[in-house]
């Protein structure tokens, strides 16, 4: 056939096809190009790409943040559902728009800032200071380098420049405030009286208004959906590691470790800063360091926490004189740390040049590195090495207990007999769970599941924490029913005659209340209905012995108008209804407010406004900005 098409296709009409089919398969290549190429991210935001192993580190990031705080409670399908990957990107994007923003009005996270930052952690302090040596052993812990960790925290940092610079210009005036507490203490002079609960004159019910009440409340008489299972768990504090380690392993591992149990050179620092605006001009560059050899020419050991408390634009150093305590290689900038390891003890640099600015460093004291023998840190590397052999023993066992599973998925047994694990059971429990391993979302969650429950299939290896794990499989399952009519039929009846005194209770009510508000005293009605008035003058939200509904009620109603009482008919819940009156509305007296509330509210009011006023500039930078969402990547 295609022999016969290649000797009928020639002269121009073939060329003119062949042309064509090229062109075809040309434009489709370069459009599966260019569709590989917008697939590649997650979002764009202007030119930056949010790529897919960004949004998964965020992802994961968060996922193992909420289950740090919840623990047994924690559950992963919240991650997975669109509405909370749509939030999370919705943040990326957000930051992203932050960080741009930075660049475009030359904002930036100072050294000093990340400094202070870092060593304010707690993790990281020792009797309330800052003790480098938990903060290198943490970081080789995380796998980081000094550089790695302090980038983290500038890239945090600088998402809040802007939404703290808007903080800083953003004020709450006093009349605001008094606005605020003039309505949150606003006095009400109020009167009220309950009426007492029909009595109801026809209590009888009939089969058919009973029937016809249980079928359309019939949701509410249903035994709900349960399951009990059998599981097999693999807990890492009830495992023996298969081989100990013996003191040539320690000795062994300390060797090979030694260098965190090294104490580096340290240097015991002061010093004063002079600020270089960002973006300066060679006028300002120049003051600033005109300014700088002045103070180092000045300065000697003796005067320079004077001078540093006078003179330094360090906030964070300024009061304890530029004391910077002891500092080691990796926690300072290049040039600072230059400086200051060229420097004598009791030597005072002249200026150094920093992303910062001009620094004048003065070095008061060296310590010289330290090793801790294998005697002092022989527990240590034991307790690890035991910790290690069990996380080692759980991630064997409880693969061993995965594959097995899933290469016998209708049956629990097999892996039970392979790794000598028992077989244990759950009682019933329903989707709101039960006791034990019952209780966990997690559980739960792979309990009623289509695999599990529907496919009757073993669940995956669960994770509860802690090198703690499970393997379940459904053994009953009891579907929801509706209970029988004979067993609920008591509770139906009382709710007919429930549904008919507070019927009744209503319309007493809205009798009452056209009453009042026709003029009759309330008294006069109150005495009618067999009740009596009781009045509170000066009442305050939340200051009042009142019954909730009242007090809420209360300052729903709007103000009293020429002298007259507002009225108001408050269900009281269980049949009952009271009658309201306002009598009398004033402001909160200013007077009762103290200077720390007020300047708490003020704290409050300006967090909230500069709140808004961030999300209102992240709505223009969207709008101003082109943003592409690949949904189809999340």
């Amino acid at each position: 056939m295609l022999q016969a098409m290649r000797n009928k296709m020639h002269g121009w009409p073939a060329i003119i096809v062949l042309g064509v089919a090229v062109l075809a398969m040309s434009l489709f290549g370069m459009e599966s190009y260019f569709t590989s190429r917008s697939d590649s991210f997650v979002a764009k935001v202007g030119k930056h790409e949010i790529s897919q192993r960004d949004y998964q580190d965020r992802m994961n990031q968060l996922r193992q943040q909420a289950s740090a705080e919840q623990g047994d409670h924690f559950d992963a399908s919240i991650f997975d559902k669109p509405a909370m990957k749509q939030r999370v990107l919705d943040g990326m994007i957000d930051q992203q728009l932050l960080l741009q923003a930075n660049h475009d009005w030359g904002m930036r996270v100072a050294t000093s800032a990340i400094r202070d930052y870092i060593a304010a952690i707690p993790a990281f302090q020792l009797n309330g200071q800052f003790d480098p040596t938990t903060y290198r052993a943490w970081l080789s812990s995380q796998r980081k380098t000094p550089e790695m960790f302090q980038n983290d925290i500038q890239s945090s940092l600088a998402t809040q420049l802007v939404p703290d610079a808007i903080d800083a210009s953003t004020f709450a005036t006093d009349a605001q405030i008094d606005q605020f507490f003039s309505l949150l203490y606003q006095r009400r002079d109020l009167r009220y009286f309950v009426l007492p609960k029909p009595l109801l004159k026809d209590t009888k019910v009939s089969d058919a208004e009973i029937q016809t009440y249980y079928k359309a409340h019939l949701g509410e008489y249903m035994n709900p959906e349960q399951v009990s299972l059998k599981y097999i768990e693999v807990n890492g504090a009830d495992l023996t590691p298969d081989n100990p380690p013996t003191e040539a392993d320690l000795k062994k591992r300390y060797a090979a470790e030694k260098q965190r149990f090294v104490q580096p050179e340290q240097r015991l620092v002061s010093h004063i800063l002079i600020n270089v605006p960002a973006n300066a001009t060679p006028a300002q560059q120049k003051a600033a360091l005109a300014r700088a050899d002045k103070i180092a020419a000045e300065a000697t050991p003796a005067d320079f926490a004077k001078l540093a408390r006078k003179d330094s634009q360090d906030l964070g150093s300024k009061r304890q004189g530029g004391d910077l305590g002891w500092l080691e290689k990796g926690v300072t900038n290049p040039a600072f740390q230059a400086a200051m390891f060229a420097l004598q003890k009791g030597q005072i640099s002249k200026p150094v040049l920093s992303s910062d600015g001009y620094h004048i460093i003065w070095l008061r004291d060296i310590r010289s590195g330290q090793s801790k023998p294998f005697s002092a840190v022989r527990d240590q590397l034991a307790k690890e090495a035991s910790a290690a052999g069990r996380d080692h023993k759980y991630n064997e066992v409880a693969g061993k207990l995965s594959d097995n599973t899933y290469q016998n998925p209708a049956s629990l047994e097999p892996a039970s007999t392979a790794l000598g694990l028992p077989i244990k059971t759950t009682p019933l429990f329903s989707r709101k769970g039960g006791e034990g391993i019952a209780a966990n979302p997690k559980v739960i969650a792979a309990a009623f599941s289509d695999d599990v429950l529907v496919q009757g299939n073993n669940s995956g290896l669960i994770d509860l924490g802690n090198d703690h794990s499970v393997v379940i499989h459904v053994v009953k399952h009891v579907a929801a029913a509706a209970k029988p009519l004979a067993e609920v039929r008591a509770d139906v009846q009382k709710k007919i005659i429930d549904a008919r005194v507070d019927a009744l209770a209503k319309k007493q009510a809205g009798t009452a209340l056209a009453e009042l508000r026709k003029g009759d005293p309330m008294g006069t009605v109150a005495t009618a209905f067999g009740t009596t008035v009781q009045s509170q003058n000066e009442v305050i939200r939340g200051q009042s012995k009142m019954p909730a509904p009242l007090l809420e009620q209360a300052f729903l109603l709007p103000h009293p108008v020429a002298g007259k009482p507002q009225f108001g008919m408050v269900d009281m819940k269980q049949g009952t209804y009271a009658l309201l009156a306002v009598d009398k509305v004033q402001a909160g007296d200013l007077s009762k407010v103290s200077a720390a509330q007020r300047q708490g509210l003020r704290r409050q009011m300006v967090k909230a406004y500069g709140n808004e006023a961030t999300r209102e500039l992240l709505d223009q930078l969207k709008a101003e900005t082109k943003i592409k969402v690949n949904k189809n990547l999340l």
